[in-house]
């Protein structure tokens, strides 16, 4: 056989593999894609949150179930793909873009004012919740530097399951909410610590030099953390604007997917997690006024990664290996849930919490997080433990992960029957908008700054929303929350504040897009006031025809405005000229088929206060 011939049947060999791992893929895609469509609206009509059931679709696509169908039908081989590497990767993601999501709702600002929390609470949960299970696994049998490797592991907990499932349940504006965002921060930003100390700590198992070589890894991560912050600062905004300025919403999307892989790239070259480079980036685009347009665009990626990863934890649970041995497992899993709740409960009262909020606090951060896989994985890598014990530890992480949406449910009804309402939480926990913010302007071109001029000389709140990078940018150098983004999307109107808003005045001339604003927002809320500017009498009967409240046509408006400049300098009563022209309004209202009712305005609906 000549070279030639060999050459191209190992080229037709490699095609075949590449061409049945895509199939594979395929399958896999498509099945989760099914399992998701079916079993997570299932587990919500059941108000069963939907962690669980992306928890529950691992399960049934892991090993215990349909995995066992793969020996009577081949084609179902491809469920093993769940606990590949490349899978397993690629699911990593969705942490990856909940931590920017984080980020953006944050700010230095919001950080600072958060510090007693981060680095107190927070600081001070992972040291003695790492200390206490320390000292239980050394009691167990295990060599120090096992025990404090597993009691770093397992202190952490798990923001990618936790943070959705206080979401699910509206009570991330809590105190006990505000707390467990704050606890779950400092463990992410202590991520990059542990890991340089569990190289330490496996090094000096081996050999002194390890460890020297692991606090010089610190050098590159700082290093790195200084490229992100002040990278950031000087390149975010400028490639934002340019985006923005070509209107196109591929582009933006691009934009966005390219900041958050990048910055993650950046701290994985640097020795940090790659979540951390997508939460400092977060952190430097929150100051921005293309916060919410980003919001927008990246959470459909973040709902379907973050799916697939709790698909990826739910096949890792294997009850062949539980079964084999429950009182290690299972004990294991309780005993790491109430441990840390006993350590939180305290810590959480101590910074000033009621018992309400703190058994809250306590339940969601008792099991734990992702990051002990890649921890315990290391730890029996090097041989630090034993790695049959590891693999329990790791089963009654999975475990406890699965308690998560549990425990908050429990905690939730417990807490309820105590006295008293449930803690709001201060101004310094994340929010969607400014709570004051009563009255949306669409548009800040002429028109809508005499209008935002009028609001404020009445002490009314506002938020202004416009689709021109440098309109937003002007009104925000003038002191006015402005944001960037497409008004006629729904996503971004309910993150700019719509629900809380008693009044949405469009201002744009854009007779199109106005009427695409207007009909959105009526099919948000029916009970918000629309005032929108109309280009003419037939425009206006559209608006009104879509919902608006009060259209105001420009060709109207000016021939009133004309007639009443006129009677005034005729020497006509200034109350009769007025009673005139409200008349003549009226009258127009009438043509267009609206009850002066109907057709109520601002004047005579205060929204200075509650209604």
């Amino acid at each position: 056989m000549t070279t030639a011939t060999q050459a191209e049947k190992l080229t037709n060999m490699a095609t075949q593999v590449i061409h049945s791992a895509a199939q594979d893929y395929y399958v896999f895609i498509i099945v989760f894609l099914l399992a998701s469509a079916l079993i997570v609206p299932l587990a919500q009509r059941f108000k069963v949150s939907s962690v669980l059931g992306f928890l529950l679709v691992g399960v049934l696509m892991g090993p215990d179930a349909l995995g066992r169908l793969s020996h009577f039908l081949p084609g179902l081989d491809a469920f093993s793909m769940i606990r590949t590497h490349a899978v397993h990767r690629f699911a990593e993601l969705g942490v990856v873009f909940l931590l920017f999501s984080i980020g953006l709702e944050l700010t230095f600002e919001r950080l600072k004012s958060m510090r007693r929390l981060v680095f107190g609470l927070g600081a001070l949960q992972l040291v003695l919740s790492t200390a206490v299970l320390a000292v239980v696994f050394f009691m167990m049998g295990r060599s120090l530097v096992g025990a404090i490797l597993l009691g770093m592991a397992l202190a952490l907990s798990s923001t990618a399951v936790v943070i959705p499932v206080l979401a699910d349940r509206k009570a991330l504006a809590t105190a006990s909410g505000r707390s467990v965002f704050a606890v779950l921060l400092a463990q992410d930003l202590s991520v990059a610590p542990i890991m340089v100390t569990v190289v330490i700590l496996t090094g000096a198992s081996d050999n002194g030099q390890v460890g020297v070589q692991g606090l010089l890894a610190l050098i590159p991560a700082l290093i790195g953390m200084g490229l992100l912050v002040g990278g950031g600062r000087w390149l975010l905004r400028p490639l934002f604007k340019s985006v923005a300025r070509t209107k196109s919403r591929e582009l933006f999307m691009a934009a966005c997917l390219l900041v958050i892989l990048l910055a993650g790239q950046v701290a994985v070259m640097t020795g940090l997690p790659m979540g951390l480079g997508a939460f400092v980036a977060g952190v430097l685009l929150a100051e921005t006024e293309y916060r919410r347009e980003i919001e927008v665009m990246i959470d459909p990626f973040k709902g379907l990664l973050l799916g697939l990863f709790f698909v990826t934890v739910g096949a890792r649970l294997d009850f062949g290996a539980v079964m084999a041995r429950p009182e290690l497992v299972l004990g294991l899993a309780a005993g790491l849930i109430v441990l840390k709740a006993l350590v939180v409960f305290p810590l959480a009262k101590l910074f000033g919490l009621t018992t309400r909020s703190a058994i809250e606090t306590a339940a969601v951060l008792g099991p734990a997080g992702e990051f002990a896989y890649v921890i315990i994985d290391e730890a029996i890598g090097r041989h630090v433990i034993p790695a049959s014990f590891g693999q329990a530890i790791i089963l009654s992480a999975t475990l406890s992960l699965f308690c998560v949406p549990v425990l908050a449910g429990l905690a939730s009804r417990l807490t309820a029957r105590m006295a008293g309402p449930r803690e709001a939480a201060p101004s310094e926990a994340p929010d969607v908008v400014s709570a004051d913010a009563r009255v949306l302007v669409i548009g800040f071109g002429r028109v809508g700054e005499l209008v935002t001029d009028m609001l404020r000389a009445h002490d009314i709140p506002f938020t202004v929303i416009d689709f021109n990078p440098k309109v937003t940018r002007r009104a925000r150098m003038r002191g006015v929350e402005a944001w960037y983004g497409n008004a006629a999307m729904p996503e971004f109107l309910m993150r700019v504040g719509l629900e809380r808003a008693r009044a949405v005045v469009v201002t744009v001339s854009n007779a199109a897009f106005t009427e695409d604003v207007v009909r959105t927002v009526r099919g948000l809320r029916d009970d918000v006031h629309i005032i929108a500017r109309a280009r003419d009498a037939g425009h206006a009967y559209q608006l009104y025809r879509l919902g608006a409240t009060d259209a105001v046509p420009e060709t109207i408006e000016a021939s009133l405005q004309l007639a009443e400049n006129t009677l005034i300098d005729l020497g006509v009563p200034m109350g009769l000229v007025l009673a005139s022209v409200h008349e003549q309004r009226d009258v127009f209202r009438r043509q267009f088929g609206v009850r002066g009712g109907q057709a109520a305005s601002l004047h005579g609906h205060p929204l200075k206060g509650e209604a």
